[in-house]
């Protein structure tokens, strides 16, 4: 009865009651912010951008750099606090993703001047998930082991559209009691977080996906533009191959014919995307890797060959969807 007078009643033990719970989740978001520390992000890109972005909205405060200052000023305009130089970057946080165009990139943001190993902090975390050379990606992580801190390779699948909508496949190599730890922030940003093995798996996933890739896209290329001069509507041919044994993801999700699909590169003049620049680098990552393990690939080899020519013809910049269009000029080919 004492309890129930100081408390007012029935009524007044449930405001308690409801206090005490509002505390108790107030602990547990304040337990939550605090493993928020803020995550370094490194190449503001086509790719780097979105993803940077989603983990903003997940809360994470964000130190970014680019080593195109206009890149960054969206990120001001958010709250980031942006630096001069990678180096910078680790010195303020030590969890670090880099989103890199090559392998020569990946080395100068980790071991240039004011790389990332100038002052990176002992225990740091250091994810990158550019597509690059897997012997480089072992490279850098025996760099940055001699300074204390883990590397892991964890380059992306998914294209632009994925990395907006934080829908990316994350193919991770490296240590795999860290595996945990990186996998905190990588889904933040992708649906799909895969542990593939020891440093460097992660790549070899990466570009052979690429090639397949590369491949699928072209073949499509070609059947839509046969389809096409054999008198078929570009629409109702996609949505054949789509409902019969020829569908693929470049045929159902990224088609390369304009007008067949919205919001897709070939809906915008091939502006966006994944450049033919970029494919045609997976394609020769590919070939170095076959050679250096005595694999064949002859569709590889083509396609590295076509995406060659696409970049020397004008499609540098383009998205490698474009291939529709370099096959439709090149009738000679």
């Amino acid at each position: 009865m004492a309890a129930a007078v100081v408390l007012g009643g029935p009524a007044g033990w449930w405001r308690w009651h409801r206090r005490v719970r509002a505390a108790r989740a107030a602990i547990v978001c304040s337990r939550a912010m605090a493993s928020k520390t803020p995550v370094g992000f490194i190449g503001l890109g086509n790719m780097g951008n979105p993803m940077a972005k989603n983990l903003v909205k997940h809360g994470y405060p964000v130190i970014a750099y680019d080593v195109f200052p206009e890149a960054c000023k969206e990120f001001q305009d958010l709250g980031a606090q942006v630096t001069d130089s990678p180096a910078d970057v680790a010195e303020r946080a030590d969890r670090i993703i880099t989103m890199l165009p090559s392998s020569p990139n990946a080395k100068e943001v980790y071991t240039g001047a004011n790389g990332i190993l100038k002052k990176v902090k002992k225990g740091s975390l250091l994810i990158d998930s550019s597509t690059i050379d897997p012997a480089v990606s072992k490279e850098l992580a025996k760099a940055v082991e001699k300074m204390g801190a883990v590397f892991m390779d964890a380059p992306v699948s998914g294209g632009v559209g994925a990395a907006r909508a934080g829908n990316l496949t994350f193919m991770v190599g490296g240590v795999e009691q860290e595996f945990d730890a990186a996998k905190e922030l990588l889904t933040c940003m992708g649906s799909n977080v895969v542990y593939c093995g020891e440093v460097g798996t992660g790549q070899a996933a990466k570009i052979c996906n690429n090639m397949l890739l590369a491949i699928s896209m072209i073949g499509t290329a070609e059947a839509m533009n046969l389809g096409i001069r054999l008198g078929l509507d570009p629409k109702l041919l996609a949505k054949i191959l789509n409902m019969s044994s020829g569908r693929c993801w470049s045929s159902d999700t990224y088609n390369p014919v304009p007008g067949v699909m919205e919001g897709v590169p070939s809906a915008n003049n091939y502006l966006g995307g994944f450049g033919t620049t970029l494919m045609a680098k997976d394609l020769g990552l590919a070939q170095i890797s076959a050679t250096n393990t005595k694999t064949p690939v002859p569709l590889g080899s083509q396609a590295h060959q076509i995406y060659r020519m696409m970049c020397a013809k004008g499609y540098a910049l383009k998205d490698f969807s474009a291939v529709f269009q370099f096959l439709r000029e090149e009738e000679t080919l």
